[in-house]
């Protein structure tokens, strides 16, 4: 089922998430929500408070945004209760978006490797190290679990740029080609 993807402003994207277990209800069916949700909006990754839910869970197909010949590079995965083990490597710029603040892009610098421990969907734990695209994908999505947005991240003249645009966004005042959940105004 295509759930409605959460909008900036919805206090569930500022909280910091919490641990599930595998007593989770229904933790089968939600991934698979998730999938078929974060596909019909084209995105790369999805975490569970872009879905209304504060819980530490996110997922990542960086599959499709790989160079042609280059797919084997990318991952398909499922993260639960993620940490991060270390962050390393060269700071690069890359523009990001977010399918919870549509239409509004920009660079975010981040370190090129990641190094994170998570559990699967079958609560297997893995530590795994990721590099480039891979690592920032994965970073962006852990940012939605620590109550993150990559607005935060960029530089204070982008910020007041799209100030308007987020505004705008919160209210529902825009233009999506998949299902959002805004904050609605009080009057």
């Amino acid at each position: 089922m295509i759930l409605p993807i959460y909008a900036y402003g919805q206090p569930v994207l500022k909280k910091v998430a919490k641990d599930i277990d595998k007593d989770y209800p229904e933790l089968e069916k939600l991934l698979a929500d998730m999938w078929e949700t974060m596909y019909n909006a084209k995105g790369v990754g999805l975490a569970a408070p872009q879905i209304g839910r504060g819980i530490r869970l996110f997922l990542v197909d960086s599959v499709q945004v790989m160079e042609e010949g280059k797919e084997a590079d990318g991952i398909k995965q499922v993260f639960i209760n993620a940490q991060k083990v270390e962050e390393t490597g060269k700071e690069w710029a890359y523009e990001e978006g977010c399918l919870s603040i549509p239409d509004i892009r920009g660079d975010v610098k981040r370190q090129d490797t990641l190094t994170i421990r998570f559990l699967d969907e079958n609560f297997e734990e893995h530590t795994v190290t990721y590099t480039g695209i891979n690592a920032r994908v994965v970073q962006h999505e852990y940012d939605h679990i620590d109550g993150l947005l990559f607005t935060e991240k960029l530089k204070p003249i982008r910020k007041r740029l799209i100030k308007r645009k987020l505004e705008n966004i919160k209210k529902g005042k825009i233009k999506s080609e998949y299902r959002m959940k805004f904050v609605v105004e009080r009057r």
